[in-house]
Formats: C-alpha cells, structure tokens, sequence
C-alpha cells in the first residue's frame, strides 16, 4: 500500500522525534565530557581532553571496569552452557512439563529487577551468610540466561532437525552430527545471545545493588555513587560516554548476527 505524502511526513516526524528523544540525551552526555566546567552546565564554557586522562588513571574507574568485566564475563559463560542445554532440551525433546519449563526459563527477565535483587539477597544473606562477587555472577546469570535460551531456541525452531536427521542416517552419531551440522547453524545465535548477555550483566545496577558486597561495586554502581559528588561530575560523562561508544560494536555485532538472510 502505497502512502501518501502527509502520511509519510507524519511517520518520518514521529520517527524524528522518537530518534531525538534516544539519543540527544547520549550525544549530550559524550560533549559533556569534554566540558571545562566540572558540573552538567550548558552549553559548555570550554574544550577540554583533561578528564579523560584523569579518568584512565583513577583507581576507582579502573578497579569498577575490572570487576564489570569479571563478572559479566563469568555470567555469560554461564548463561552459555546453561541456556543452550535449556534451549535444545525444550526446542529437541517433548515431555511432561516443557512448557511450564519453558517460561519458568524466560521469567526471571519479566521480572521487575527489584524483586529478583530482593529475592537473590534473601536467600544469599540467609545461606551464604555473606555477599561476595560469586553472588553477583549468579544474580547476573539469572536474566543472562533467558537471553541466550531466546536466541538458541528461536533458531532452533527456524532450522528445524531435517538436517540433523539426514546426518544421522547417514552413519553420524550425535556428538559429530553435533559438531559438523547443529553446531555450525547455532554458531550465530550462540554469539549474538553471548553479546547481548555480556552487555546485559555489564551494566546492570538494580540486582547488583542487591548481591554485592562491601567494596565490590561494579561500574554502574560506581558511576551512580559518583554521579553528584563534587568534581566527580566530569569523570561520570568520560565513563559513560566511553560506554556509549563501544557498547555500538557489540550491539551492532549482534544485530547483524541476528538479522535474517534475504534470499538471493
């Protein structure tokens, strides 16, 4: 259907606004950070690299970035393996309970952040008796794994087991039909769910705030602890503009590894 002009002016405007809303907030945040003045004032007084490289060199920054990498990294493998097993169990096998398995895997994402944090608190808090890092990495694999089980079941039910079924008839066992056809059609799937889980646990605040320990603050809670604090103001915008920049790879990466293929 083809639309007319008004029509076309109407959708590009909304889309104009919806777009502006997004990311002028992002673009501002990346020029404050070369602002000389040390609070959120605008338009800036002056052009300035200094805070970046204060900012590479404060210990806080660099010891919150380690942490964040740790632990989302930890979190992802775990989110790797068990949402994969989950994924090839319920989209491969029919039995008794598999859709009741099916959403308890994808709730924990539904879930507003706070109840998980309180949840995970509670039981850690009355269990483990203390919150260390290792509670961080299990209240991050939570939501991680929904993530990667979403992206390895949808492409699960896309590619159906025909081949799968030819490679077994054909004399392989299931670990090479595994390894030279299932494998290779989820490779995709399994990268892109692992960026967006990466990405997930790397700037997640809400159940981190609920599972971390004294002195084991991650970069988004060390950026929220800073965020009003005098002269700290500078140093929040390089943060969180350097994470706006690269976090476009991995969400671009992704997008890309998700995208279907047009048929040629």
């Amino acid at each position: 259907m083809k639309l007319s002009t008004p029509a076309k002016l109407f959708l590009w405007t909304v889309m104009g606004f919806g777009l502006a809303f997004i990311y002028v907030p992002l673009i501002l945040v990346v020029i404050n950070s070369f602002n000389t003045n040390t609070s959120f004032a605008w338009p800036p007084t002056g052009f300035t690299t200094s805070w970046w490289s204060k900012a590479a060199v404060n210990e806080g920054v660099r010891e919150a970035i380690g942490r964040s990498l740790f632990v989302a990294t930890i979190a992802t493998l775990i989110a790797l393996v068990l949402g994969s097993l989950a994924a090839a169990a319920i989209a491969r096998y029919k039995f008794f309970g598999r859709d009741a398995i099916s959403l308890l895997f994808v709730l924990p994402i539904a879930l507003p952040g706070i109840v998980t944090g309180i949840a995970l608190n509670n039981v850690f808090t009355n269990f483990l008796g203390e919150l260390t890092i290792f509670t961080i990495i299990v209240g991050h694999a939570t939501f991680c794994i929904v993530v990667v089980f979403n992206n390895v079941a949808a492409r699960y039910r896309r590619m159906g087991s025909t081949l799968e079924e030819a490679s077994m008839d054909l004399g392989a066992n299931r670990v090479t039909t595994f390894r030279l056809v299932t494998f290779p059609l989820l490779r995709n799937a399994l990268i892109a769910g692992g960026l967006l889980a990466f990405g997930l646990s790397f700037d997640e605040i809400i159940v981190t705030t609920f599972t971390a320990g004294a002195g084991q603050n991650t970069l988004p809670i060390w950026i929220f602890q800073n965020l009003f604090r005098p002269n700290q103001a500078p140093i929040v915008n390089v943060v969180a503009a350097a994470l706006v920049i690269i976090s476009i790879v991995p969400i671009y990466l992704s997008q890309r590894l998700t995208q279907e293929k047009s048929d040629k």
